[in-house]
């Protein structure tokens, strides 16, 4: 009887044993089919977005373009409709600034040039030790910058008054008076260079407004004759031409703000140079007159080397 027992009392763990693993394997089933479907609705989500993504940027990029061929047309139109004064306008605007993008680019290159000549020739020259060395150093590099130019014409004026003596007016006065009288000069000329097409500049930058506005108004003012000569007036009728007639104040300041900025950052960097130049100027005297070159205390930095060619 205890072995039947025992024997039932087996089977009932083994059946629960049993049922138990059976729950689990379909808990795990279910786990497996809900983490799957999870995965893939994740993947439906990314996907989703993406598409949008690209919906978005496609949609942008076809307004752009919507944007772009309609202020064309509007550009078009506006001249198609224009006479003879608003088209010889429009062409000025347009010449003015392919001048003063012209200068822009061609004065800031040469800028770029004479600052990295100047570098080198001021380099050579602080580290040279007489005007023999100053002078071979620009026969072989030649006069590429202010500075150099400025030094060349010292030493030859000191040599050919040295050799010459006085052989007209202008050579009148002692050796240092017509070395100083030529490095002012070339000072001056060294002025009038850097200055050359600022006053195109300055120009372009003060008057293009008002051609752009002066447009504008002559457009306007055809586009109501023409109105006020048609049937019916409407609000589309009006906001149509005036608003191709704006076209020319926007191009106006479009071609004046660059020339401004232009304008502005050439006259500082010319003022720093001519500076710079004039305090270069006060050394070379004294190297060219005593023929030593001018010593500065530790404790000083000369700002002719620190920054002079720095612009």
């Amino acid at each position: 009887m205890i072995s039947a027992l025992l024997t039932s009392t087996y089977g009932s763990i083994a059946q629960i044993v049993t049922n138990t693993s059976g729950n689990s394997s379909v808990a795990a089933a279910s786990l497996n089919e809900a983490d799957t479907t999870s995965t893939a609705a994740l993947n439906l989500t990314q996907a989703t977005t993406v598409a949008a993504s690209n919906v978005a940027e496609a949609a942008g990029t076809v307004a752009t373009a919507v944007v772009t061929e309609a202020g064309a047309s509007q550009m078009l139109g506006f001249l198609m409709q224009s006479d003879a004064v608003g088209k010889t306008l429009f062409g000025v605007l347009v010449f003015m600034s392919l001048l003063t993008w012209y200068l822009i680019v061609v004065k800031g290159l040469l800028n770029l040039r004479a600052s990295r000549h100047s570098k080198a020739f001021l380099s050579r020259f602080w580290s040279a030790s007489s005007l023999e060395q100053v002078d071979k150093d620009l026969h072989k590099f030649g006069a590429t910058d202010p500075f150099s130019r400025l030094a060349n014409q010292a030493l030859h004026a000191r040599e050919h008054h040295a050799k010459y003596g006085v052989t007209n007016l202008s050579e009148v006065g002692s050796n240092a008076d017509f070395v100083t009288r030529t490095m002012r000069k070339v000072i001056d000329e060294e002025t009038a260079h850097l200055e050359n097409g600022l006053t195109i500049l300055g120009s372009v930058g003060s008057t293009a407004p008002f051609v752009g506005l002066f447009g504008t108004v002559w457009g306007v003012y055809h586009a109501l004759i023409n109105i006020g000569m048609s049937d019916g007036v409407s609000i589309n009728r009006i906001a149509g031409p005036v608003g191709e007639a704006l076209i020319m104040t926007g191009l106006g300041l479009a071609v004046a703000i660059p020339a401004v900025l232009a304008y502005n950052a050439f006259v500082r960097r010319n003022r720093v140079v001519l500076a710079s130049l004039d305090g270069f100027a006060y050394d070379l005297f004294a190297f060219v007159t005593t023929g030593q070159q001018v010593e500065v205390s530790s404790g000083k930095v000369r700002a002719l080397r620190s920054n002079g060619t720095h612009h």
